[in-house]
């Protein structure tokens, strides 16, 4: 299988050194990926910058405007968390670019499947508002580019990142083309993602929001995927598979209270890309979120390009962690209901 990794240079320069959100997150990242052995084997994929049509399929024109003038102004905070700075706006349609790139590339059978490697992440982004250390919503605009090339017409997006991807779900939930799903810590940050939002209008049921209890872990999220994720997906036939990759589920991230390992981690990877072989041709494209201890952040990246690759291998130098986890059936049982699964 052709891999590909997205990365620029530019996306080191979205920084402040003591926000939980900084360019060491990616620094590391990378340094892991040359130490390993899987470096050698991906393919280099150049971003470019998404354009003003791209941007203004999911935003609008004013919070384009408000984060190009706020970098050229020197920076500052658009909300308590969500900063600029002065070369943020380049890097934030850097982003937005590399992750269409990645789509494209997949797309038109350059290569199989990618990693988006870009900052500032992008599922919290509104289509009005920047928010939650996201600027533009990196994964919905690539989604709305594949859509509007005409070589797809049915994308699922898979969010297995701690926090709810209120952003995407937003831009999303009434559209029948793409399929939004996220799991992740509730009730927690942003306080939205509850199981009974499920889309409305034409895209109700092409939302499934699995909100999770603190301290959930593998065996949680293997249930999710082997119950919920699966059948869905598979009644919904996509024809490319997107991902939002969060790593701050992890037992050891500081933002968060969930218990997944790497090695859980490394089994969703695996789900993630053997569900794009059985249902689009292998189509996949992941783009990076949140994940804030960097050593756990950096093997989690490493392991799903393992997957990427076909490798059926993993690190995890943290091991599981030392609690027991709640148990997640009674949500799937209700969740299995509203979509229609029992």
């Amino acid at each position: 299988m052709s891999t590909a990794f997205v990365y620029d240079p530019i996306y080191l320069e979205h920084d402040i050194p003591d926000h939980p959100e900084n360019a060491r997150r990616l620094e590391r990242i990378l340094a892991l990926l040359k130490e390993s052995n899987i470096s050698s084997r991906l393919v280099h994929l150049q971003p470019r910058p998404a354009s003003m049509e791209e941007l203004e399929r999911v935003h609008s024109r004013r919070l384009i405007t408000l984060v190009q003038r706020t970098a050229e102004n020197g920076g500052g905070y658009l909300e308590p968390d969500t900063y600029v700075t002065p070369r943020s706006f380049e890097a934030a349609i850097m982003a937005a670019g590399g992750v269409i790139r990645a789509v494209e590339a997949v797309l038109s059978g350059e290569i199989n499947n990618g990693f988006a490697l870009v900052r500032p992440p992008g599922h919290h982004a509104t289509p009005a508002r920047a928010m939650g250390f996201c600027l533009f919503n990196n994964v919905a605009i690539a989604a709305h580019a594949a859509l509007a090339s005409g070589k797809v017409t049915r994308i699922f997006i898979a969010d297995f990142d701690v926090h709810h991807g209120n952003g995407t779900q937003e831009i999303f939930a009434g559209d029948p083309r793409v399929f939004y799903f996220s799991v992740h810590q509730f009730p927690h940050y942003p306080g939205t993602g509850y199981w009974n939002e499920i889309g409305y209008g034409e895209g109700t049921g092409t939302v499934l929001n699995v909100p999770l209890l603190a301290g959930t872990g593998d065996a949680g999220y293997a249930a999710i995927f082997a119950e919920l994720v699966w059948p869905l997906a598979e009644r919904f036939a996509p024809e490319l598979i997107l991902v939002s990759a969060g790593y701050d589920a992890h037992w050891q991230d500081p933002l968060a209270q969930m218990h997944l390992s790497l090695a859980g981690y490394a089994r969703l990877a695996q789900e993630l890309v053997s569900m794009s072989r059985k249902l689009c041709d292998g189509r996949t494209v992941w783009t990076l979120e949140g994940g804030y201890n960097l050593d756990t952040l950096a093997y989690g990246v490493l392991n799903s390009f393992y997957a990427l690759v076909g490798e059926d291998c993993y690190l995890d130098p943290f091991g599981p962690p030392p609690y027991p986890e709640p148990s997640v059936e009674e949500l799937i049982a209700r969740l299995k209901k509203i979509h229609g699964l029992n």
